[in-house]
C-alpha cells in the first residue's frame, strides 16, 4: 500500500592506582586496601578489629600517665604500638609497596610519614588516633560504595544461571552460554528467562522490573518476543532461542554497566591530576615547616616545628576529594540505574547538566508508534461500518501499518476470495474489486487522478479516502497515539530551564503542527527522510554551540546515526534494541519520555554534590593548614580535617542515590 504519509571502589589511599586500573575493573586486593571481595566486604571482621583497637586505645588514654611512668615508658609502647599496627597495617604496607613501585607521593605516604614522625617525637596517642579514625573512615567509605553498588547489582543479578533445554526425551539443565540459536528452552513459573527468544507455547506474565524499573508485569503469549534476564511469573512457557547469550540484550547491558566507570568525567580527571601535583607540594611545604623555622626563628625548637609539620601532613591528605568525587558519580550512575536509566559514563552525567536543547523523534518516542482509526466520515448514503468494511477488504493484501490499523479496527474475518483484480498504484493507493464493486482506497491525489468528485481535499492528519464505483464514499482518519507522559515530559523539561524543545518527524506539516501544539513543543521539523534527520541535528548543534549542549532522544532502531551525532544521544525503550545499546550514551529502558527530565535531574544533583564536596574539602583544609602552621591546630584537629572531611564528603555523596 502506498499511502503518502511520511510517516567502584576508589580507595582513598591509592587514587593513582585506582585511576590506572579502571579500564579492566580488576582491583585486586593487593593494591586496594578495602575489604571488598568481589564487591562484598566483610563487615563483621572490620567491626571486631575496630572494637579491639578501640579497647586498646581507650585503655591507653585512660591510663596514659601511669603507662608513661613505667621504665622507658614501656607500658605506653605495649598498648599503643599494637593498636597502631592493627589500625594502620594496610596503610603502611600499601605505602611500602607503592614506594617500591616508584609511586611515592600518595595519601598513604602522607599518613605513614605523619604517624611515624608522631611516634618518633613520642606523640603515641595522636599517631594511633590518626590511623584509627582513618580506619573508621575507610569502613564508612566501603559501606557507602557497597550501597552504590547494590543499585547496579540489581541489574547484574538478572544474569540467568541456567537454561532448561528440551530434547526429544528430557530437559537438560545447561549454562545459557552453551545454548544455540533455534533450540527450545522451557521456562517454569518463577524462573529467569535465560536467553532472548520467541514464545512457541504457553502464556504468562513477565516481570521486567529488574531491567526497566517498571513494576507492572507484561502479559506475553505465543509469537511474542521475551528477553533474557526477565522473570517468568505464572505459566509454563517454551521459547525458541533467537540470539546467542553473548549477543542478547542483557549481556550487552551487563557489559555496559560493568564498564560505566571507565570513561571519567572532566571533574574526576581534574581531581586525579590535582592530587598528583598537590601531594608532593604538601610534602615539601611540610619539610620546609620542619626545617626552616628552627634555623631562622630565635628560640624555635625542632620538636615543636616537626610536630607542626606532621600535623600539616595529616591535614593535607586529599582523601575527602579522592574518595567522594568518584563516589558521587558512581552514586549518580547507580541512582539512575535504579530508575531504569543506564548512563554509560560519568562523562555524560557532566554533559547532561549543560543541555539547553532537547530534540525528540516523534514516532515511538513521543507517540506509541501504533496507528489507530480515530474517525470515520461517510458520504453519499454510506455508513461508518460500510466504509470500514470496504476499506479493510481492499487493504487486505497490504503490510503497511495504516492498512493493518484499518483491518484491526474492522476486526471481523472475511473471505480473501471476495477481493479480485488487486492493484497498487505507486504513491497513490489501491484499486480492487470487492464482490461486484470497484473500490479505490488511498490519498487525495488518487481521487484527483481518477476524477472522483469530492470536496474533502484538505483533511488534517493521516487520511485514507474511499470511492466505490467512481462515487466518493467517505474517508478514515488514522492517528498515532501520544504516550501518556509525553506532555508531562515537555513540561518537566521547561520547568528545569531547558530553553528549547524540538520535534523531528517524517510526518506531514499538519500532523507535526498538531502534535507539537498538543505537547507544547517549541518547534518542529516535518517531512524529514531518515538521512535528513542527521543534517537537522547538525544545524541545531551549530546554532547552539555557545548556548549549551543538544540532547537527542530516539527509539534507537532507525535513529542510531542521529543518536551518535548529538552531544548526548539517548535511546528510549532500549531493551531489546541492539542499535540503542551500542550507539546511545544513555539508554532509557522503558518507553517513558518523562525519564529524560529524570536523567537531567540526577545529573544536576550529582554535579551539585560533587562541587559541594570539592569546595567544602578545600575550604576546611586551607583553614586548618593555616592553623597548623601557626601552631593553633593539634593532631586531633588534623584528624578532623582529614578523616572528618572525608566522612562528611562520603555522606554527602551518598545523597545522590536517594
Amino acid at each position: 500500500m502506498q499511502h503518502k504519509t511520511h510517516s567502584t571502589h576508589s580507595s582513598c589511599c591509592n587514587h593513582d592506582h585506582e585511576h590506572q586500573h579502571h579500564d579492566n575493573h580488576n582491583h585486586d586486593h593487593d593494591d586496594n586496601h578495602n575489604h571488598d571481595h568481589g564487591g562484598e566486604f566483610i563487615l563483621k571482621n572490620e567491626i571486631f578489629s575496630l572494637a579491639l583497637i578501640g579497647i586498646l586505645y581507650i585503655t591507653g588514654l585512660v591510663f596514659e600517665q601511669q603507662l608513661h611512668n613505667t621504665p622507658y615508658a614501656i607500658g605506653e609502647y605495649l598498648i599503643f604500638i599494637p593498636a597502631y599496627l592493627l589500625s594502620g597495617w594496610s596503610v603502611l604496607t600499601i605505602a611500602g609497596r607503592n614506594i617500591l613501585k616508584g609511586r611515592i607521593f600518595d595519601e598513604t605516604f602522607l599518613m605513614t610519614i605523619a604517624t611515624l614522625g608522631a611516634l618518633a617525637i613520642h606523640k603515641l596517642p595522636e599517631a594511633v588516633g590518626v590511623m584509627l579514625f582513618y580506619k573508621i573512615g575507610e569502613l564508612f567509605q566501603d559501606t557507602a560504595i557497597s550501597r552504590s553498588r547494590n543499585s547496579i547489582k540489581a541489574l547484574l543479578e538478572v544474569r540467568p544461571d541456567y537454561a532448561n533445554v528440551e530434547t526429544e526425551d528430557k530437559l537438560n539443565k545447561v549454562s545459557p552460554e552453551t545454548v544455540k540459536i533455534g533450540e527450545i528452552v522451557v521456562i517454569k513459573p518463577g524462573e529467569k528467562i535465560p536467553l532472548d527468544g520467541e514464545i512457541i507455547s504457553g502464556t504468562s506474565q513477565i516481570d521486567t522490573s529488574a531491567l526497566t524499573g517498571e513494576s507492572v508485569p507484561q502479559t506475553v503469549r505465543v509469537g511474542d518476543r521475551v528477553l533474557a534476564g526477565t522473570i517468568n511469573q505464572v505459566g509454563l512457557i517454551k521459547i525458541r532461542v533467537i540470539k546467542l547469550f553473548n549477543e542478547s540484550s542483557i549481556a550487552k547491558i551487563l557489559d555496559l554497566v560493568q564498564n560505566a566507570r571507565s570513561k571519567k568525567a572532566a571533574t574526576e580527571k581534574f581531581i586525579t591530576k590535582f592530587a598528583r601535583y598537590y601531594t608532593p607540594v604538601v610534602v615539601f611545604i611540610s619539610l620546609a615547616v620542619a626545617i626552616l623555622p628552627p634555623l631562622l626563628i630565635p628560640g624555635a625548637t625542632s620538636s615543636e616545628w616537626v610536630y607542626r609539620a606532621l600535623i600539616l601532613l595529616v591535614i593535607s591528605c586529599p582523601c575527602g576529594l579522592v574518595i567522594s568525587i568518584p563516589l558521587g558519580y558512581f552514586g549518580g550512575i547507580g541512582g539512575a540505574a535504579k530508575r531504569g536509566i543506564l548512563i554509560k559514563s560519568s562523562m555524560f552525567l557532566d554533559t547532561l547538566t549543560t543541555v539547553k536543547t532537547v530534540v525528540f523523534d516523534k514516532t515511538g518516542t513521543l507517540t506509541k508508534g501504533v496507528f489507530k482509526v480515530i474517525k470515520i466520515v461517510p458520504f453519499n448514503g454510506y455508513n461508518e461500518q460500510e466504509i470500514l468494511e470496504l476499506s479493510a477488504k481492499v487493504e487486505s493484501h497490504s503490510n503497511h501499518p495504516i492498512a493493518q490499523s484499518i483491518r484491526e479496527a474492522y476486526g471481523d474475518s472475511f473471505e480473501i476470495t471476495e477481493i479480485k483484480d488487486y492493484e497498487e498504484i505507486a504513491g497513490h493507493g489501491i484499486r480492487a474489486k470487492v464482490g461486484n464493486k470497484l473500490v479505490l482506497a488511498g490519498s487525495d491525489r488518487l481521487l484527483h487522478k481518477e476524477n472522483i468528485i469530492h470536496n474533502t481535499c484538505n483533511v488534517e492528519g493521516t487520511v485514507v479516502h474511499l470511492a466505490v464505483d467512481n462515487i466518493y464514499a467517505g474517508y478514515i482518519i488514522i492517528a498515532d497515539e501520544l504516550k501518556a507522559d509525553a506532555k508531562e515530559a515537555i513540561l518537566a523539561l521547561k520547568r528545569m530551564g531547558v530553553e528549547k524543545t524540538v520535534m523531528l518527524t517524517g510526518d506531514n506539516q499538519a500532523i507535526a503542527s498538531r502534535i507539537s501544539q498538543q505537547l507544547g513543543i517549541d518547534s518542529y521539523i516535518a517531512e524529514l527522510l531518515p538521512e535528513e534527520k542527521v543534517s537537522a541535528i547538525e544545524k541545531l548543534l551549530s546554532n547552539n554551540s555557545k548556548h549549551g549542549k543538544v540532547a537527542f532522544i530516539g527509539d534507537g532502531i532507525n535513529d542510531a546515526p542521529v543518536i551518535a551525532r548529538a552531544d548526548v544521544g539517548m535511546a528510549m525503550g532500549g531493551l531489546g534494541s541492539d542499535a540503542a545499546i551500542e550507539t546511545a550514551d544513555i539508554v532509557i529502558m522503558t518507553d517513558a519520555p518523562s525519564k529524560v527530565a529524570t536523567a537531567i535531574q540526577i545529573a544536576r544533583k550529582t554535579r551539585t554534590i560533587v562541587w559541594q564536596n570539592i569546595s567544602f574539602a578545600l575550604a576546611i583544609k586551607t583553614a586548618f593548614i593555616g592553623l597548623g602552621i601557626l601552631g593553633v591546630a593539634t593532631m586531633w584537629e588534623a584528624v578532623f580535617a582529614d578523616v572528618g572531611v572525608a566522612l562528611l564528603a562520603i555522606f554527602n555523596a551518598t545523597r545522590v542515590m536517594k
